[in-house]
């Protein structure tokens, strides 16, 4: 995994959610110019999150800048974030993605701090919107860096690029996206994890170099960033589709891909605070000719059901992924293995103002296999407190732990805290 060190890119980018961690347009829907200025006006009044996910699911942020001009508009948002973290980790060495151990939980050490990014990079998001004879079209390209490095000559000038797509639609065909976004499948988990405003996990191999994991591999899949063409229903009594073709990926080196493409499927509906999700994705994975790896292919076949509901300020998540090859953090990087993944999580909007929130997950390997260097499992839990000290400033706290288990009977465990803001222009 050796992507997951510092000088690696980072694993997030940005699209736009409520503070709530809810998309407040489609997934890559494009808008009429006035409707583009309604949501503006939506997108301000409840001050927004560049997340890691998929689409762009509003067209600006808090404060956002928007201008046109030829029946353009151009709107221009973004987020920094920084947090104070610290680590303590303890017991057992676990080998292969364990998020507890010292090498990836501490960076190396028992204890570490870095002040950093969250789950969310610093980000800039261009957007761009239109209608032409009768069709909705917008593009969108999302900008992202990182906070800290390993050294004080270290420049943080890794810019990376997670969004570079456009769309055409209308309101009775749909919308079809061609470009580079980020996948659908496991799109909702990340949406609404509340520490999407947060840190959740501290992974400081993360930190340092990009960003933190909130329950990435110990909850959920990473979503991934993929070229695609994708097509998103309209709405019918709350439900849409989206489906489509998207790049397919190589495994870490291992497994490599050929002709066929990677297929991700969702069903969503959603109305009056309630909503709930089925999808799946699938991608044939092959070893390189001659290698002597066995098996010489395998398929990754994932599929996932969750819901979330909101209400009196109560807000409840579940979330399930299961299949053969879905890997911890990304796709097929266990191989031919079978995994799941878990996650429930609680909030309570306490005032306006002032949420409290607490959020478990765990991912791991079904199969007990020489190949998994005897990993078994990441799980985390941690509890939050998020204050919005203005419309676009949101104040954090999160204490948390991390556990890694192995087939062996090992165990590490990682304690966290940090503390931190983000804003949102």
């Amino acid at each position: 995994m050796a992507w997951l060190h510092e000088d690696n890119d980072g694993m997030h980018g940005g699209f736009t959610t409520n503070q709530h961690g809810r998309a407040l347009m489609k997934p890559g829907e494009a808008s009429k110019r006035g409707n583009a200025r309604g949501h503006v006006s939506a997108c301000r009044k409840h001050g927004l999150v560049l997340a890691l996910g998929m689409a762009a699911a509003c067209p600006v942020a808090a404060n956002a800048t928007s201008f046109g001009g030829d029946n353009w508009t151009v709107d221009l948002s973004g987020s920094v974030n920084a947090f104070y973290t610290t680590t303590s980790c303890s017991g057992d060495t676990v080998g292969g993605t364990a998020l507890a151990g010292e090498s990836l939980g501490c960076g190396g050490q028992k204890d570490r701090t870095t002040i950093g990014n969250g789950l969310l990079p610093d980000a800039l998001i261009t957007k761009f919107s239109t209608t032409q004879d009768g069709i909705d079209i917008a593009a969108q390209i999302g900008i992202m860096v990182h906070t800290a490095t390993s050294d004080a000559l270290s420049p943080n000038s890794g810019v990376d690029v997670r969004q570079a797509f456009f769309t055409v639609g209308t309101k009775d065909f749909g919308t079809l996206k061609l470009g580079r976004d980020y996948g659908t499948f496991g799109s909702n988990p990340i949406l609404s994890d509340m520490t999407l405003l947060g840190v959740g996990a501290p992974v400081q191999a993360t930190q340092r170099g990009r960003v933190t994991l909130g329950h990435i591999g110990a909850g959920y899949t990473y979503l991934g960033s993929y070229g695609q063409i994708v097509y998103t229903s309209p709405s019918a009594s709350g439900f849409t589709f989206t489906g489509g073709v998207f790049s397919p990926v190589d495994n870490t080196g291992v497994y490599d891909s050929r002709t066929d493409p990677q297929v991700q499927l969702q069903v969503a509906y959603a109305n009056n605070g309630f909503k709930a999700w089925i999808g799946a994705k699938t991608q044939k994975f092959y070893a390189p000719q001659d290698s002597g790896i066995t098996p010489d292919s395998f398929s990754m076949d994932a599929g996932e059901i969750g819901a979330s509901i909101t209400a009196g300020g109560f807000g409840l998540l579940a979330n399930i992924q299961a299949g053969k090859g879905i890997g911890i953090l990304t796709d097929g990087d266990q191989g031919d293995v079978k995994g799941v993944n878990y996650l429930l999580q609680g909030t309570f909007q306490v005032t306006p103002k002032l949420k409290l929130g607490l959020s478990g997950g765990e991912s791991k390997n079904d199969d007990d296999v020489v190949s998994t260097g005897d990993f078994k499992s990441n799980s985390n839990i941690t509890a939050g407190v998020y204050y919005s000290l203005t419309k676009s400033v949101t104040l954090d706290l999160e204490l948390g732990q991390t556990r890694s288990k192995d087939y062996l009977g090992n165990s590490e465990h990682m304690n966290g805290i940090s503390a931190g803001g983000i804003i949102f222009f």
